[in-house]
């Protein structure tokens, strides 16, 4: 149920805010762009030009896990992102994504291939480093999310009610920073992730 809510406030925004941009830009238009501006930023920096391609999931990700971080902070409604099975899928989508994309500029035998690291007789060691390593992304991704999120809602309601004037609020700061910063630690890592994957070959 939250996350429809969600993704109804964000289409709703979009549709009145984002659908005809105007020459002389709206606050919310200018929010917009600062924000277009800042994932583009961070793709190029890891990626290059090439790298805009996943622009639409980055950026997408990235309002998804804002908004749903947000949604947390408003008394009655639930974060979608401090629910485990959201955060765990979303990370799940980014391992998968960034492994075909890794295979699909790669090759198969080669994206495979670094997974035994530079040494021919401690390969097999690498290898099993490198599983453990890919296979711990989704599941950091997904519970570093899920805590700081689970965590946040928590405190703010229990100090609501313990003491319901203006104690909570340097906590409602804090996990209104955390709602900023966990956004940009999963975008951030999203891009380094592809970025690893599909310039490996490069290297």
């Amino acid at each position: 149920m939250w996350f429809l809510l969600e993704m109804a406030v964000v289409f709703g925004i979009f549709a009145v805010f984002a659908k005809t941009p105007k020459l002389i830009p709206s606050p919310i238009q200018n929010i917009f762009e600062a924000y277009i501006d800042f994932a583009k930023n961070m793709i190029e920096e890891n990626m290059g030009k090439k790298g805009m391609k996943y622009f639409p999931l980055i950026a997408g990700i990235g309002l998804f896990v804002f908004f749903g971080n947000l949604l947390g902070m408003i008394p009655g409604l639930e974060s979608p992102t401090a629910n485990i099975n959201t955060t765990l899928a979303i990370a799940l989508l980014v391992f998968f994504i960034y492994n075909i994309e890794g295979i699909r500029a790669q090759g198969l035998g080669n994206y495979i291939k670094h997974f035994f690291g530079p040494i021919k007789w401690m390969a097999p060691l690498f290898f099993v480093l490198e599983i453990i390593s890919h296979l711990s992304r989704p599941v950091t991704l997904a519970l570093r999310l899920f805590a700081n999120m689970t965590g946040g809602e928590i405190l703010t309601v229990v100090l609501i009610f313990l003491v319901p004037l203006l104690v909570p609020l340097p906590i409602m700061f804090i996990h209104f920073f955390q709602v900023f910063l966990q956004t940009y630690v999963f975008m951030i890592l999203t891009t380094v992730y592809i970025a690893t994957a599909i310039n490996e070959a490069e290297h």
